[in-house]
Formats: C-alpha cells, sequence, structure tokens
C-alpha cells in the first residue's frame, strides 16, 4: 500500500516556530514532523511513500533524499504553482491504482492502520475519513455519520452549526482510486469540499471512528501538546496495537445532574467541575467512556434520535470547556413492562443493562481495553456492580465525592 503525503504547506500560524522551512520539517524533539510521519507509517510496514512538495521542497529533498537511510522508498511530485490541498493527485491517477493512503503533512500520529484499512474495505466505499474526538471542536470541521459509518453531514468551521457529536477529520484518509475520478483537469482543488464531500450525496464517503493519537501542529500551543507527549510515551501507547486502559463513566448523576429523566437536550446540565474531570482524563492516557442504561427509550418517552440529540447536547458542552468522551455506549432497553407508549422489542432482559457488563465488554472488545487496569465511575450500586464484574476498580460518586474528586484518586 502507498502513502502520499501532502508536504507542500506554508504553515502560517506556526511559522514563527521555525520560519526557514516548510511546515512539514519543522523539528519536534529534533526531527522533523515528517521524519515522526515515516517512522509511525514504516512501523506499520507502509514504506511506498510519495511526497507532495512545493514551497521550500528543496529542503524536504535534500534531508531525505531516497528514502534509503530512513527504510523507506520515497519519490517526489513538485506543484509548479500551489493545486491547493489535492490538485495535485490529478498527477497521480496513473500511479495509484490500488487503495492508498493520503496524509497531511502537519500531523503527528501512531495508529493501527491495518484495523483502519479493514474497515475501509469492509465498507466498500470510494473514500474513508479517520475521524477522532478533539478538545478544541468548536473550531475544527465536524464529521456527523451513521451508525454504520457512513457521512451524513460535513460541517466546515465556518458552517452554523448547533449540538453535534465530536468527530473531527484527523487529516489521515484512505482512498480507493474511484474517488479520483472527478479529477479532470489540473487546477487548485480543495480536498474536503471539492474532492471528498461529494461523495456523500452517493454515500461513498465513511468515518472511521477511532481512539488513537493523531494531533496536528497548526499552531504553537498545539506544537508544545504534541511535544510532552512524545516525551510521556502517550502517542505510541495510544496505537490500538497495544491494550489500552479506559475510565468508565456513567452519565446521570455522575457526569449532570440526575433530577429526573432526562428528555430533552436542554435538559442535560453538567454537574460542576464534570468537564475538567474529564478533561483531566483525556490527558492523562486514560480513555474517557461513557457507559450509561437509558430505559426512557424502551418507556417510549425518547426515541433513539432524540437520544442522540441529547448526547450531541453533552458533547457540545463538554467541548466548550476542552473536554470529550472517546466512545458512548447505551443500552436501551428495560424488562418491565406497562409503560404508555413503551416499545415491545426493547423491553426484554438484556446482557447490556448495568449492574450486567454488557457494555463494559462491547467497549473493551472495540478498542482493545484492559479492564483490569481500568475504573468505573457511577452513582449507584448498578455502576459499581457492572464494573466489578469486569475486574474494574471501581470508585462511586455522592455523599460529598464528585467526579472531579473520584478522578483526583485515579490520576
Amino acid at each position: 500500500m502507498k502513502a502520499v503525503i501532502m508536504a507542500g504547506g506554508k504553515g502560517t500560524r506556526i511559522a514563527s516556530l521555525q520560519p526557514d522551512v516548510p511546515k512539514p520539517m519543522i523539528r519536534i524533539l529534533q526531527k522533523p514532523i515528517l521524519e515522526h510521519q515515516l517512522a509511525a507509517l514504516k512501523r506499520e510496514g507502509i514504506t511506498e511513500i510519495i511526497l507532495v512538495i512545493g514551497h521550500l521542497g528543496r529542503v524536504i529533498r535534500d534531508y531525505f533524499g531516497t528514502g534509503d537511510f530512513f527504510g523507506v522508498t520515497i519519490t517526489y511530485l513538485e506543484e509548479e504553482e500551489p493545486l491547493g490541498t489535492a490538485g495535485a493527485l490529478f498527477l497521480l491517477k496513473d500511479t495509484l491504482t490500488d487503495d492508498f493512503l493520503l496524509i497531511n503533512g502537519d500531523i503527528v500520529f501512531d495508529i493501527n492502520l491495518q484495523r483502519f484499512l479493514s474497515f475501509h474495505r469492509a465498507k466498500g466505499g470510494a473514500a474513508t475519513l479517520f475521524t477522532h474526538p478533539n478538545d478544541h471542536p468548536y473550531d475544527s470541521g465536524l464529521v456527523i455519520a451513521d451508525d454504520s459509518g457512513a457521512v451524513q453531514a460535513w460541517l466546515h468551521r465556518e458552517d452554523t452549526r448547533g449540538d453535534c457529536p465530536n468527530r473531527v477529520n484527523a487529516g489521515i484518509h484512505i482512498l480507493s482510486p474511484r474517488a479520483l475520478q472527478s479529477l479532470t483537469a489540473l487546477k487548485k482543488t480543495d480536498l474536503d469540499r471539492d474532492l471528498l464531500a461529494p461523495l456523500i450525496r452517493e454515500g461513498a464517503l465513511f468515518a472511521y471512528a477511532s481512539t488513537e493519537y493523531a494531533k496536528d501542529m497548526g499552531t504553537p500551543e498545539r506544537f508544545e501538546q504534541v511535544t510532552r507527549d512524545i516525551q510521556r510515551g502517550l502517542i505510541a501507547a495510544r496505537n490500538l496495537r497495544n491494550s489500552q486502559k479506559a475510565v468508565f463513566l456513567d452519565r446521570d448523576g455522575t457526569i449532570n445532574s440526575a433530577a429526573g429523566y432526562v428528555t430533552q437536550p436542554d435538559a442535560l446540565v453538567l454537574l460542576d467541575g464534570a468537564a475538567e474531570a474529564i478533561r483531566k482524563i483525556n490527558q492523562s492516557g486514560y480513555l474517557a467512556i461513557l457507559v450509561t442504561n437509558q430505559p426512557v427509550v424502551a418507556r417510549g418517552d425518547v426515541t433513539e434520535d432524540g437520544l442522540r440529540a441529547i448526547h450531541n447536547r453533552l458533547e457540545t458542552l463538554l467541548g466548550r470547556q476542552g473536554a470529550y468522551l472517546d466512545a458512548i455506549y447505551y443500552c436501551p432497553h428495560h424488562p418491565d413492562a406497562g409503560f404508555v407508549g413503551e416499545v415491545p422489542a426493547l423491553k426484554i432482559d438484556c446482557a447490556c443493562r448495568k449492574p450486567k457488563p454488557g457494555m463494559l465488554l462491547k467497549a473493551a472488545e472495540d478498542y482493545h481495553i484492559d479492564l483490569r487496569r481500568s475504573y468505573m465511575i457511577g452513582d449507584g450500586p448498578r455502576d459499581v456492580a457492572a464494573g466489578q464484574a469486569v475486574g474494574c476498580q471501581t470508585l462511586q460518586v455522592g455523599d460529598g465525592m464528585s467526579l472531579l474528586d473520584a478522578v483526583g484518586v485515579i490520576l
């Protein structure tokens, strides 16, 4: 499999750090960003690299040459004039005859590419975005996908938005050759708006949701954060080839007020310190995963679409404070009958309703979580029992202990 890296960016917001080099050559811990990328690709078995260069491209050529010293094979495509984030792909249409990786040149990442590729091929789309939550969704483009991963909408930073899931395109993509069919001439082309977004109408664009590390270097603040994360070993540890550790979180009474059932988005109110607690989890190397019983769905009080809207509100409120959930699991079932408007198909004794541990087990399977290195935090005995059933350490909030207090015990 080949990887194409778009390495021609100027990096105007971060140029103050190292102004004499192209953006992908800015050094982190004595190595250019691009060298970190090549090392991550090599570890995943990707050694055929095409570098699309432009601004100060000679600096990149002089440093990397043929790639032999770095254990990869590099070929170059140099833009004579700026062609945007995708225009140069027109010149590669005859070369890219199989699925290929397309990566922004300012991303530091370490991901399990085989899992990503398997998802792409299983869906059979023209392109798949690597997506994840981040701590600044309010100024990021947000990808909205259905349960199968098919992208339904793509909201760019300038678009008006309401409550949305915190799911961001990380700048790593897998494209099939048919994704390039719309490139019929050599011209300036925007990857997101001109090439990928039109695939939504065809049902051919998918979003792969991951908890792995991928962060752009667009600002000096993010540069400093990535530097710290490399030094802590956090980036490599988040690769899903490695077992993960998680803090599982109940919702009502743990993250938000539990004054009655939440049946409308505007009824969800964060508890004091909840966003700060989750932000601390995000920064620690633990995954923050919501596992919540929602019998309101089986009772007919809220549809599953309505519950998604409530969780979009939750993610929006957390995102405004720089916090995010890596994944959300909910149980819509309730075993007792007799409610007006109830959904008979959901009135079952399931394996996912806490105190049963089904949601935790599913998360562990999805994200390679070592449950014995993980924690369950909730406000009731059902939460504690679910965590204990799979070997998690448990903490119960309430009686003077907040979520922030509980996270302080862990960290």
